[in-house]
């Protein structure tokens, strides 16, 4: 066997004591603690700044969604105003004769926008004293029947085609529901 350089417990207690201070001295003296070091503070100012701008956006994103909340408040009380006030001016607007004002039409509405009414139709309804959609929502069968005699018409034709119906909602002002329903 070879003779080793160390051969009692305490040479190798002494060699391990000396590796582990020599190491701890490496670590101390290189510049590699420092360069870490500068890393972290580094990636904490750069956390940091992110951070700062992820709150200044969500202040500046609460702060959009609260105008846009007002503005919807103040649209819903501006709509629930106009559906408030739609009706009294339709309302109106039947009093006085109709919707359709023009020189020589006082006072009628466009019958042709009822299905079922063409322009010879509404000439004949005109000249029958038939001129507005309040005219037509208030019949009753009894006048249907009357009605679809003078014009010729088959039993029953007004009330399939729903002119009643047709006349409220255009007398009312929904179009979209009307064109909905009976385009």
């Amino acid at each position: 066997m070879q003779d080793l350089p160390f051969h009692t417990p305490t040479q190798f207690v002494a060699l391990a004591l000396t590796l582990f201070a020599g190491w701890l001295l490496g670590l101390g003296s290189s510049s590699g603690g420092a360069k870490w070091r500068e890393r972290y503070e580094d990636e904490a100012g750069d956390h940091a700044g992110y951070r700062h701008q992820a709150e200044t956006d969500l202040r500046e994103a609460n702060r959009r969604i609260r105008d846009l909340e007002a503005e919807c408040e103040k649209l819903k009380t501006e709509a629930t105003a106009a559906a408030a006030a739609a009706p009294v001016a339709a309302e109106a607007a039947a009093e006085s004769g109709g919707g359709w004002r023009g020189w020589f039409g006082w006072g009628r509405d466009n019958l042709s926008r009822i299905r079922g009414i063409d322009e010879a139709r509404e000439k004949r309804l005109n000249e029958l004293g038939i001129k507005t959609y309040r005219e037509i929502e208030k019949m009753t069968a009894d006048d249907e029947a009357a009605l679809e005699q003078r014009l010729e018409m088959e039993p029953g034709a007004i009330a399939k085609e729903e002119w009643r119906e047709q006349a409220a909602l255009l007398r009312a002002g929904n179009e979209d529901e009307h064109a909905k329903r009976f385009a």
